[in-house]
Order: C-alpha cells, then sequence, then structure tokens
C-alpha cells in the first residue's frame, strides 16, 4: 500500500474514532459525509451540517474538497453549491494537516471569523459589515431552518432518553393507556 493510501486510510480511521459521525459513499475511502455541529458561543450554535468531503488521489499532498450540503448563511461559503472559500484548504494545504485538522480547527474557525472581503455570498458579507446583529440573526434563521439534526438524521447532542424523564413528565396515568377495566 502506498503513502498516500496509507495516510486516507489513517486519517479516516482517526476522524471516525474522534465523535464525528462519518457516512462512506460507495466501498472507497475518497468520497464520505460528516455530520458537523456548529461551534459552541457562536450564532451556529446548534446548527447540524452535512459535510461532503472528497479526497483527491494525490491526499494527503493535495487538499480534500470540502462542501457544506444543507444550506449555510455565511460571507465564505456560497449558498448554493456549500463551497468554501478557506485559504488553508484552498491555496496553504499541507500533508501537515488531517482531517481532524479540518473538522476540529479550520472550520470552526471559518464559522467564528468569517472574512467579509473575500466573498462567496456577497449578500452575507454585505450584511456582515453592514450590520452585525441582523446578519447573526439571519444566521441563526438558517440554522433553524436548515441546520437541524434532525434533517441530517443526527440526533441533539443533550436529548434526553427515556430513562431520564420522570413520572411527571408523562401526560398519561396507567388507567388512561389500559383503559377502564370491564364491569
Amino acid at each position: 500500500m502506498s503513502f498516500p493510501n496509507k495516510r486516507r486510510e489513517m486519517d479516516l480511521m482517526k476522524l471516525m474514532m474522534s465523535d464525528y459521525k462519518v457516512e462512506m459513499v460507495n466501498d472507497g475511502m475518497h468520497e464520505f459525509f460528516v455530520d458537523f455541529h456548529g461551534p459552541k458561543e457562536s450564532p451556529y450554535q446548534g446548527g447540524v451540517w452535512r459535510i461532503r468531503v472528497e479526497l483527491p488521489d494525490g491526499y494527503p499532498y493535495h487538499s480534500p474538497s470540502i462542501g457544506f450540503v444543507n444550506k449555510m448563511y455565511h460571507p465564505n461559503v456560497d449558498e448554493m453549491s456549500g463551497s468554501i472559500c478557506l485559504d488553508v484548504i484552498n491555496q496553504t494545504w499541507s500533508p501537515m494537516y488531517d482531517l481532524v485538522n479540518v473538522f476540529e480547527v479550520f472550520l470552526p474557525q471559518l464559522l467564528l471569523y468569517p472574512n467579509p472581503l473575500d466573498p462567496l455570498n456577497g449578500e452575507a458579507a454585505a450584511l456582515l459589515m453592514r450590520d452585525r446583529p441582523a446578519y447573526e440573526q439571519k444566521v441563526k434563521e438558517y440554522c433553524l431552518k436548515y441546520a437541524k439534526p434532525e434533517d441530517i438524521g443526527a440526533s441533539p447532542e443533550e436529548e434526553s432518553s427515556d430513562e431520564e424523564l420522570s413520572e411527571n413528565e408523562y401526560d398519561s396515568s396507567d388507567e388512561q393507556m389500559l383503559g377502564k377495566p370491564d364491569p
């Protein structure tokens, strides 16, 4: 097995073992989806996006292709295609980086620190520069409309299980469940 193939396999396994939901496309390791949660303490908090990742034959020497599948409102993300404008992926990629870097560092940084001077979404960039609170409100609206965990099949992080519900949280009594006894 050549170094690029071995590295691809190692990086993918590392990503799968670091609590990201990864869904492979076909049987190869070239294309897959990753469920990505918006960074805490940001307007993207609570949102979950499905990210499409394509690894070129030359990975890790060539950067992966990364794109949002569900809609994202951000100056550096094309709203229609989901393409990302991020220098570290598009221009300054190095074999020193791996897939975990993409999801734990690069994408959170992109969302936390948008660059309205190099936009793929001109409307988002203009709104961010003109009225940041209105921009953040629109981001939250997009999160509610397009990035709910159930929209991509993920479960919310703080979802409670049936065992955690107290009896007071149930609406029905045993009698309602079973019906009235026969006379």
